[in-house]
């Protein structure tokens, strides 16, 4: 066999795309989504058709088997192996043409779904197949798993949707499939021509028997009997990487409905819901979507009801009639557009959301997409249900009821000896469930490593020979996938989780699960993840990759260095650390939070970068400007421009205030402090307890604006402001009289111990007598994330900062809560601007948005991340990435936006990025509230 140095330079002299065996490349693609790893010889991305020829043919000549990849959003271990995984998504991303009158479309393999879907929409177009994971699935992976989706009622499965496909074969021979035996291997006519009984009767059940989500196996092979028209593209579906690589393909598309409306109906429970399903298709519905409540969670806008069936009607007329014929507790209709997204998105984010249990435990895929037919669907859940529990799991059912296609994340322990015990005991008799109602082990995604273990259940063992005969027409060498479908890995084998350290980390890398929302590149809405990824089309940049690397890091298999990892560092280098992850992943993965701790464990013990110390001790530096009187000199020097070392050339430094907040508060002739009581063990109880002045009717309540760094030295000016605002609305204002800090600065940089010294710091302080009690306004949304969700983390055992977190309150949560009364000021004027991607994450913007309404200020506030991202945008080698954020959304709507509007950034580093990179100036909302009181606000001193 080739070494594998000889098979790189080989794949290097005859490919023109990229060939990478490195160790960050082989760790990113070591899983999909599902539970499985395998560790490749290196990746391929292949430039177009003539380089897949070349990696096949030179990897055949080597005897090294080859794993076709596009999003690697499988969920049954079928898009990782051990040779070499060829990258479609890089650059076979095309859609090459467009046939509106035919209702046609031919795309590369590496095209994302959402991508055809934008490109035939202005033509009334769609393709019909639409799985949850539309933003990031490729064309040719869904041809691979023949995945269906949400409207497969309607429109079926990918298999039936495609009319022509290229295909190379290992080795680098080329066919093209349609209908009819042209372009099939030798051999397979007289193959099929020798198991016409066995296609006839094996192959159940099939379509004829009105079920249509038979994807196990090859399960289009019985496409190839003539009564079926030889469907050789159809057989080919679904073959999941084991018999060739598609170069290119030919697909159907369908007319999309001018005005589509969403029917919701509720029903007891789950199986009231299950049992009704199979009769609501007669009324022609695109979709019916089932879930129960252990999976809504709390959602709102949903009818009366302990489950619920969504059903997409092409019409408004097809859905009241819908309606009428009913028998649900309750429904609604929604035609509103926004509305049908809003509650959609609920089904889309399931894949994530039932990653979790109730309780926060974490559930595995495995057993995510059987099927049975319909009729069947109320008997076979009830089953399941009586399943899990003998078995001592827990799961969320849900999926498309309508065809009978379950979707369940469950409980597996996939870690001790036991727990890979029962996994197997359950797959064993959960598929035995399923051929007992008549269903398929796999209802959309493909078997995988999974499943495939199980087939002979399924099919009887004449059908899994044929199996194996049709591959080996395809593959006589065996070495497209190998251990998929036919031959397959046990089911047991191979699980990612047995080669993590039994840590807490390890155990939070792990809960990326692999479904890859983060590389969606859509632009718009509130959603923030993943700004780097957009930004560079990397995977090593999405939350995905970077949680890869980490995992490849802990194994210590492929990355060797531990947390001196060089390609750990420079995946997580660009990461914004906007903790968007934390909101927008559907399991909650904390990028921000990993990269903080792998810096701390990096850097533990050397000398860091420059920057670290300049911008991560931020708070020192300008307190000692501030201190020593130097505030002046050192603005005159930022105006210039002049860099300072390890910072960015790019953009000029902020000036600090020549007078801080807090010198203007005691210039003011107000107090610093009092009021008897600290923020601390023995001053703030269960509840936050805002402390009343007085008593009666005209009690005055009493909150604490925290001084933040920002606030005190780069932007007093907002803190004066909110003063004037929180006084006008009834409220007593008091702030700090020791120093504080929420310790951002140096969490963002890594520096934890630095972190925690400071958090007690300022714990210890706040305890001190005749310091002021909660609930703190912090102005700055970085800052007050923080402290809500920072100080607990690192301080985990100090009850004091459990209870100052559960005091923190934005600017607008302060004013609903403690001032309810009040009216604000009315501006009357459109707005533009930024939701701070913290406030986004950790926060919420309803108060703001309320307090927004209310004073009269119109329009959205950009999604998304500003860029500037604190320390980020400073640092060398980011500016590009930096100035590529904003232009993605906040820039451009800054130049859509009406010239009277008012620009909004509650956050400085937004702030300051639109002022450096627009011609507008960004204001916090403190500030524009404060200019519409009807009396001026104190001016500095």
């Amino acid at each position: 066999m080739t070494s594998t140095g000889e098979l790189e330079r080989t794949l290097r002299a005859n490919v023109r795309g990229e060939v990478d065996f490195g160790a960050a490349a082989r760790a990113l693609v070591t899983m999909d989504a599902s539970n499985y790893r395998r560790v490749p010889l290196g990746v391929v991305a292949p430039r177009d058709a003539e380089d897949v020829t070349a990696a096949l043919r030179v990897c055949a000549d080597a005897g090294v088997p080859v794993v076709p990849r596009g999003g690697g959003t499988s969920i049954a271990g079928q898009a990782t192996g051990t040779g070499v995984v060829l990258d479609l998504t890089r650059h076979m991303d095309a859609v090459l043409s467009v046939d509106p009158a035919a209702r046609t479309a031919v795309v590369q393999p590496g095209l994302v779904l959402d991508r055809l879907r934008d490109a035939v929409r202005p033509h009334g177009l769609t393709f019909g197949p639409d799985p949850s994971t539309h933003s990031r699935c490729t064309l040719g992976g869904m041809i691979g798993n023949n995945a269906c989706g949400a409207h497969s009622v309607a429109w079926g499965t990918t298999a039936d949707n495609v009319t022509e496909l290229a295909v190379t074969t290992y080795g680098g021979t080329h066919h093209r499939l349609g209908t009819g035996w042209a372009g099939a291997p030798a051999g397979l006519r007289e193959l099929i021509a020798g198991n016409l009984a066995v296609l006839r009767t094996g192959m159940v059940p099939g379509v004829a028997d009105g079920f249509s989500r038979r994807i196990s196996g090859y399960g289009g092979l019985d496409a190839l009997l003539p009564e079926r028209g030889v469907g050789l593209a159809r057989a080919f579906c679904g073959s999941e990487g084991t018999l060739g690589v598609v170069t290119e393909a030919v697909v159907r598309l369908v007319e999309l409905p001018a005005a589509p409306v969403l029917v919701v109906l509720g029903y007891a429970d789950e199986s009231a819901a299950a049992d009704a399903a199979a009769g609501l298709l007669p009324y022609g519905p695109l979709t019916v979507e089932g879930m129960a409540a252990d999976l809504v969670r709390g959602a709102t806008g949903l009818p009366r009801g302990g489950a619920w069936l969504f059903v997409e009607m092409p019409d408004e007329g097809a859905g009241r009639a819908l309606l009428r014929a009913a028998d649900a507790l309750d429904a609604t209709l929604l035609t509103d557009p926004a509305g049908q997204r809003a509650l959609w998105r609920i089904r889309e984010d399931a894949a994530g959301t039932a990653t979790r249990t109730p309780d926060g435990s974490m559930a595995w895929p495995g057993w995510e997409d059987c099927a049975v037919p319909p009729a069947r669907l109320g008997a076979y859940l009830r089953a399941f249900r009586r399943l899990l529990a003998s078995h001592g799991l827990r799961g969320t059912p849900y999926g498309h009821f309508g065809e009978g296609c379950v979707h369940a994340r469950i409980d597996f322990d996939l870690v001790t000896g036991e727990g890979v015990a029962r996994f197997r005991a359950f797959s064993s008799d959960l598929a035995d469930l399923v051929v007992a109602h008549g269903g398929s082990l796999s209802g959309e995604h493909g078997d995988g490593q999974a499943r495939a273990e199980l087939l002979p259940r399924m099919y009887g063992q004449d059908v899994i020979r044929l199996f194996g005969a049709y591959k080996d027409l395809w593959d006589p060498a065996g070495g497209m996938n190998p251990g998929i479908l036919v031959r397959p890995a046990r089911l047991d084998e191979n699980l990612r989780f047995a080669v993590l350290p039994a840590t807490p980390f390890a155990a939070d890398v792990a809960r990326c699960v692999g479904v890859a929302k983060c590389r969606t590149t859509e632009v718009g809405g509130p959603a923030v993840m993943c700004p780097s990824y957009r930004a560079t089309g990397e995977e090593r940049h999405s939350t995905r990759g970077r949680a890869r690397l980490l995992h490849e890091m802990l194994a210590g298999e492929v990355v060797r260095d531990g947390w001196r990892s060089r390609e750990v560092a420079d995946a997580l280098d660009l990461c914004l650390g906007c903790k968007g992850c934390l909101s927008d992943c559907p399991v909650g993965v904390d990028m921000a939070s990993y990269k903080s701790e792998f810096l701390h464990r990096h850097w533990s013990g050397r000398l860091r970068p420059l920057s670290h110390y300049l911008l991560g001790g931020l708070p020192t530096w300008l307190r000692l400007l501030s201190a020593l009187r130097l505030t002046r000199p050192a603005g005159s020097l930022t105006r210039l421009g002049l860099p300072l070392p390890g910072l960015t050339r790019e953009r000029p430094l902020p000036a600090p205030a020549a007078v801080p907040f807090s010198r203007w508060w005691r210039g003011r002739g107000v107090r610093v402090g009092g009021g008897g009581g600290a923020v601390g063990a023995g001053a703030v109880g269960a509840d936050v307890g805002a402390r009343v002045v007085g008593a009666g009717a005209g009690a005055v309540v009493t909150v604490t604006l925290w001084p933040d760094t920002f606030t005190e030295h780069l932007g007093p000016e907002v803190g004066r402001a909110a003063v004037a605002v929180l006084e006008a609305a009834g409220l007593r204002v008091e702030v700090p009289r020791r120093r504080v800090c929420c310790a951002l600065t140096y969490v963002s940089t890594g520096r934890l111990d630095t972190a925690r010294a400071v958090l007690r710091r300022t714990l210890d302080s706040l305890d001190a007598p005749g310091e002021p009690r909660g609930p703190l306004v912090v102005l700055e949304p970085s800052c007050a994330a923080a402290l809500r969700a920072d100080l607990p983390a690192l301080l985990p055992d100090d009850p004091r900062a459990h209870r100052l977190a559960a005091t923190v309150r934005t600017f607008a949560e302060t004013l609903e809560e403690y001032a309810p009364h009040w009216t604000p000021p009315r501006l009357d004027r459109p707005v533009a601007g930024q939701t701070h991607c913290h406030q986004h994450a950790v926060l919420g913007d309803a108060a703001d948005r309320r307090l927004r309404e209310r004073a009269g200020l119109t329009g959205e506030l950009s999604g998304g991340c500003c860029g500037l991202a604190g320390n980020f945008g400073f640092e060398p080698g980011h500016h590009a990435v930096s100035v590529a954020c904003a232009e993605e959304a906040l820039l451009p709507s800054l130049r859509a936006a009406a010239p009277n509007a008012a620009v909004l950034a509650d956050g400085f580093s937004c702030r300051t990025q639109i002022d450096q990179l627009s011609d507008r100036r960004a204001r916090h909302l403190a500030e524009l509230l404060a200019e519409a009181l009807p009396t001026p606000t104190d001016r500095p001193v």
